[in-house]
């Protein structure tokens, strides 16, 4: 792969060449590889082929839990969630002791200890991880879902974007099964205030208790505000807002 330098940007394919415009630019890339065939089939590719079935699995449970939390996701989160999601997915893959190398599951791994840290404080806004926004202790009581901040100075507590006037926090409690796809998602009451430096005390609380055998997975939001003629706006469409994981049991 190679950057294009001209001052004329190309796409599209010439002899076998392909310039394309991604996230890093206009870059440049030839076709090339063994064939597809010769992968699936020559006992020289069986390393290839394992890697490649354990790739997938981790990519379908980040979808999966992806598609379990758009809700909260749709504007909290980068352009690039997808890969790391898939990134941390292989890593939880990986602590699967008891299956076969090419058999390996998120499913198996993120029952483990070491599985659950994996996951716990996955940022999916990594332009905007919630360590780095909110400074304030929280708690979370994983047999209510109920998440506690006390003494809440925005002001102080908070690194507020320039132009935001209000902020919103949320949590969410789910049950996820990645085996079976199962999963129940319950939200919390949504708290927004001015940014101010008066002190409050939040206390969000899920609508209901998720049902169903999985493992459990705390969220907490922080969303941005301006108001304008009394009406508050997404700040820059959400691109300072913050989602985390914050508990795994």
């Amino acid at each position: 792969m190679a950057h294009q330098k001209s001052i004329f940007k190309i796409e599209g394919t010439l002899d076998g060449v392909t310039f394309y415009k991604s996230q890093d630019g206009y870059l440049i890339r030839t076709k090339g590889g063994v064939d597809g065939n010769r992968i699936k089939t020559d006992p020289r590719f069986a390393r290839t082929r394992e890697n490649g079935m354990e790739f997938k699995a981790a990519a379908q449970a980040g979808k999966l839990l992806r598609n379990t939390i758009r809700s909260l996701m749709q504007n909290g989160k980068d352009s690039r969630v997808t890969s790391r999601l898939t990134q941390v997915m292989s890593k939880v893959l990986k602590q699967d002791t008891s299956s076969f190398r090419g058999m390996r599951a998120p499913a198996v791994g993120v029952n483990t200890a070491n599985g659950k840290a994996l996951l716990k404080m996955f940022n999916f806004n990594d332009a905007a991880v919630m360590t780095s926004i909110l400074f304030k202790p929280y708690t979370v009581d994983t047999t209510t879902g109920v998440i506690e901040i006390t003494d809440l100075i925005p002001t102080s507590d908070i690194l507020v974007p320039e132009g935001a006037t209000h902020f919103s926090i949320s949590g969410a409690m789910q049950v996820i099964n990645f085996a079976t796809k199962y999963f129940d998602l319950k939200r919390t009451n949504v708290v927004n205030n001015a940014i101010s430096p008066s002190p409050v005390n939040i206390t969000l609380t899920p609508t209901a208790l998720p049902t169903g055998t999985g493992i459990k997975l705390f969220y907490l939001k922080v969303e941005f505000f301006q108001e304008v003629n009394g009406n508050q706006y997404p700040l820059r469409n959400g691109a300072f807002n913050s989602l985390m994981i914050i508990e795994v049991v």
